[in-house]
């Protein structure tokens, strides 16, 4: 049975954008389209639980630290992202990008670990960081990655949630999907992110029921003599070859 206390509390939570620590009862009305009397009773009960607190200055809002709790046995739990670590973390320098790593939120990806490049200064992802799924290289190898019923499901979701999108980038999306069986990866060259180049591969393996996916951006200027389709993209389907292989091993050690 749906709880629908639990989901308006929730869409509070969900409220929150970065940039914007802190906000007032009229900005979560405005955002979760609930009363103003259900938005000060979840205020309320959320802020006694820890997950809110409240700045009583400027009488708005923060994100408790309850909250960053709840999240902490996930990320504990996906014991990839510590196999996966230093294999991340080379393929940044050697491109001087960003390398992620993702799984599925809805009509999103969130990562769950990334690494940064010694020269990555305009692109500075971090964990929780989400990124649509229409629009960015991880989000297509995601869609890529899974099967047509499931897949079929979230494009329906995508287009009903956000059609302006779709009709902008929905072809392009296509495009990188039907290039996956060839190549192993999926591109998103400034879709997401104008400056920003990306490519990205899912992984084989399936983790804890999730299919996680690698993606490698780098700033456009930095780019140089690193080209996304043949240095970059090979590069990424080797690290994820690598880190299925030592995980696979560790597993086996473990049991």
């Amino acid at each position: 049975m749906f709880a629908t206390s639990l989901a308006n509390g929730l869409l509070i939570l969900k409220s929150f954008r970065v940039g914007e620590p802190a906000l007032g009862n009229l900005e979560f009305v405005e955002r979760t389209g609930l009363s103003k009397a259900t938005v000060s009773r979840l205020t309320y009960t959320l802020g006694e639980l820890g997950f809110l607190k409240y700045d009583a200055e400027q009488r708005r809002y923060r994100l408790g630290s309850t909250t960053l709790a709840a999240g902490y046995p996930l990320l504990a739990s996906l014991t990839i992202r510590q196999v996966a670590r230093p294999f991340m973390k080379a393929l940044a320098d050697h491109v001087h990008g960003s390398v992620s790593l993702g799984m599925r939120d809805r009509t999103n990806m969130v990562y769950i670990e990334t690494c940064r490049g010694h020269e990555a200064i305009a692109f500075r992802p971090d964990i929780g960081a989400s990124l649509p799924l229409l629009t960015s290289a991880m989000g297509r190898a995601w869609l890529a990655g899974v099967d047509e019923e499931q897949r079929n499901r979230v494009l329906e979701q995508i287009q009903a949630e956000d059609p302006d999108a779709w009709k902008q980038y929905g072809r392009t999306m296509q495009e990188s999907l039907r290039q996956h069986p060839a190549f192993g990866v999926c591109y998103s060259l400034g879709d997401w992110q104008q400056d920003v180049h990306a490519v990205a591969a899912p992984m084989q393996l399936i983790i804890d029921g999730e299919i996680l996916v690698f993606n490698c951006g780098v700033p456009a200027v930095l780019l140089g003599k690193h080209s996304i389709e043949t240095d970059i993209a090979p590069r990424l389907l080797e690290m994820v070859s690598n880190v299925e292989r030592v995980y696979l091993a560790q597993q086996h050690d473990t049991h």
